[in-house]
């Protein structure tokens, strides 16, 4: 294969009704730092029905060009319509790097692509790099998430990545960034959509996603189950805070699974983080270094949580929590 008949970086711009899910903006602005290293070009794959509006928005988000695909049969996600439709784009255009998000959406379209392509697929990354090569550097957990593992893909073409979301931050919107805008007419191929959407009922949804959190009260196993999450939940509610959880609590059956901060969980990146209980597998710590500030609360002085926290209380959290939210409504209070 000649690897220079394949360039630039793709990234599927996923929107949902019309808005630009957070995860495509973070992916715009990893491809456009990995371009800026490789000498590429990033250019976003925008797909839907009246989506056009966008594309300013793709561009401010770091592509230098949009490819802009509007259909009634890509009004609403279904696999085949889409697939069809990035198959053409990708097929006909030779990327070197193609990123979708680790979404629901994502993890369905991409191994198709992947199949159709006749190339490697990455899943759930939480790295990407360029080597000295020029090739893609994807890292992910392996093994249950005892290790991270890179992976190349050195023989085919795209190479392919969903990325999970949070994992990289977005870049500042840049409003007067200029980019080209090229719509494409897909050759769909009506006889193979097997499914249909007849109707659509958004799920109701009670509590934020933590990946979208501002502040995060977490627990683990050392919080001693369900009595001790409503501890967690009582200081959340003071902090106006979301209680997310370790994998520990969540293999206890104390927390959702939603909820699981972590390697095999969400990666979350909160203003505040307050760890209770948890004592710091690597696991959970890949999903939450990077928050802006951290607490952390055990009773086990050597836990590795201690290492990565910008502030650590030795002692029971189950004490600890409830004297902390009383000072909390307290000082609210004032």
């Amino acid at each position: 294969m000649d690897k220079t008949e394949y360039k630039d970086i793709f990234v599927f711009a996923e929107q949902r009704e019309g808005v630009l899910q957070e995860v495509a903006a973070e992916l715009l602005g990893k491809a456009r730092e990995l371009a800026d290293k490789s000498g590429e070009r990033v250019r976003a794959l925008l797909l839907g029905e009246n989506v056009a509006p966008l594309a300013a928005e793709c561009i401010a988000r770091g592509a230098h060009a949009v490819l802009l695909v509007e259909a009634p049969e890509l009004a609403v996600y279904t696999t085949e319509p889409y697939a069809q439709a990035m198959y053409h784009l990708v097929a006909t255009r030779h990327p070197s790097i193609l990123l979708l998000g680790a979404t629901t959406i994502g993890r369905d379209l991409a191994p198709r692509l992947s199949a159709r392509l006749a190339t490697g697929l990455t899943a759930d990354c939480t790295g990407l790099e360029i080597s000295d090569d020029g090739d893609l550097l994807m890292t992910r957990p392996a093994f249950g998430g005892n290790l991270m593992a890179t992976i190349l893909c050195k023989e085919h073409r795209p190479q392919m990545s969903t990325v999970r979301p949070g994992v990289a931050r977005p870049r500042p919107l840049d409003p007067g960034a200029r980019g080209d805008v090229e719509r494409v007419t897909i050759p769909f191929n009506p006889v193979k959509f097997r499914t249909r959407v007849t109707g659509f009922e958004p799920a109701e949804r009670s509590r934020v996603d933590i990946a979208a959190a501002r502040v995060l009260v977490s627990g683990g196993r050392g919080m001693g189950g369900a009595e001790g999450f409503r501890l967690l939940e009582s200081l959340a509610d003071a902090l106006g805070a979301e209680v997310s959880s370790s994998r520990a609590a969540v293999d206890d059956g104390v927390a959702a699974r939603e909820r699981q901060v972590g390697q095999t969980g969400k990666t979350v990146r909160p203003d505040l983080y307050i760890a209770a209980g948890i004592s710091g597998a690597v696991q959970h710590l890949a999903g939450m270094e990077e928050s802006g500030y951290i607490v952390a609360i055990n009773k086990d002085r050597t836990a590795p949580v201690f290492q990565v926290a910008d502030l650590g209380i030795v002692g029971d959290a189950r004490q600890i929590i409830p004297a902390l939210e009383r000072r909390i409504r307290l000082t609210r209070s004032k």
